[in-house]
């Protein structure tokens, strides 16, 4: 059963040059795109959006290669997976919408996409927010024993040869359902359903090829991109809020607001009591701090 959204909450196809976006749009007032991160769906916000669309037009997608939205076959260079191909999806979905300049927020895979999407297209985004992540750059510069164990799904996902698709394919509801347990505490319990819904997407094969690839993309493609943006000295220069769950790996391993000044001009910075899933965990207080820092 899928969890239900208002009635108000209508969902679309929107298509984003050659990849049809799955997006569900509703309220009224400045537009918020809000992104997911891995092994989920548009479904993450399922707490928070209901609360945003009270003053704001919400709009949640899926991910190229996740949920309901098309799943390129990918290649050797991981390109059609870089997070530049999928900002550019999240471009065009917005200006199918009418919006041409939006605030966006993003969550885990999403963070990264939302911030190649506020370098990429700057003009834009006029606000940016990240949840409980720091830039794939510093991540990967920064990699000790605590991030591998911590973060093994990083490298493992990228392995060639298809193994990673293949022994994930064994047993998708296993997979999801250990990785989302694993990085929860302090916070709300996940709706059955949401878990469902989840398992449900990503036991298609195509799903799980395409998480992988997105992987292979953090730590190839994507890395050149950043390298780039450092070399050029490009920032952030919106106002960028970092959100992350003190309880969970990204609150006890990194000084998050530092980390962030050293890509973004202007950093608001809040910690919450949960772990990874933070708009899951403490959904409340995620909607009341986005409304702020977007209204402001």
């Amino acid at each position: 059963m899928v969890v239900p959204l208002p009635d108000s909450f209508r969902r679309t196809a929107v298509q984003a040059g050659d990849v049809r976006i799955n997006t569900v749009v509703a309220g009224d007032g400045p537009p918020l795109l809000l992104l997911h991160g891995y092994p989920q769906t548009h479904l993450i916000w399922h707490r928070v959006a209901p609360l945003l669309a009270a003053r704001h037009t919400v709009v949640l997608t899926d991910l190229r290669g996740y949920g309901d939205s098309g799943k390129p076959a990918g290649g050797p260079g991981h390109e059609a997976y870089a997070k530049r191909a999928m900002a550019a999806d999240q471009v065009r979905v917005m200006r199918e919408l009418g919006f041409d300049r939006f605030a966006v927020a993003g969550h885990d895979r999403g963070g990264r996409v939302a911030h190649r999407l506020a370098l990429d297209h700057p003009a834009a985004v006029r606000a940016l927010a990240v949840l409980d992540i720091v830039p794939t750059r510093h991540a990967f510069r920064h990699v000790d024993k605590a991030f591998a164990e911590g973060y093994f799904h990083w490298f493992f996902l990228t392995a060639g040869g298809g193994v990673p698709e293949h022994l994930i394919g064994g047993d998708p509801d296993f997979w999801v359902r250990t990785r989302m347990n694993s990085r929860h505490s302090g916070g709300a319990a996940f709706d059955p359903a949401a878990v469902d819904e989840y398992v449900r997407c990503f036991a298609d094969p195509a799903a799980i090829h395409a998480s992988c690839e997105d992987y292979r993309a953090a730590a190839t493609v994507d890395l050149e991109h950043d390298e780039e943006d450092a070399r050029r000295g490009n920032r952030i220069e919106v106002p960028l809020l970092a959100m992350w769950g003190e309880h969970g790996f990204v609150g006890r391993h990194y000084d998050v607001p530092a980390v962030w000044r050293e890509y973004a001009s202007d950093v608001r910075a809040l910690p919450l009591p949960t772990d990874h899933y933070v708009p899951e965990e403490a959904p409340e207080r995620t909607a009341a701090a986005l409304d702020e820092f977007i209204s402001g």
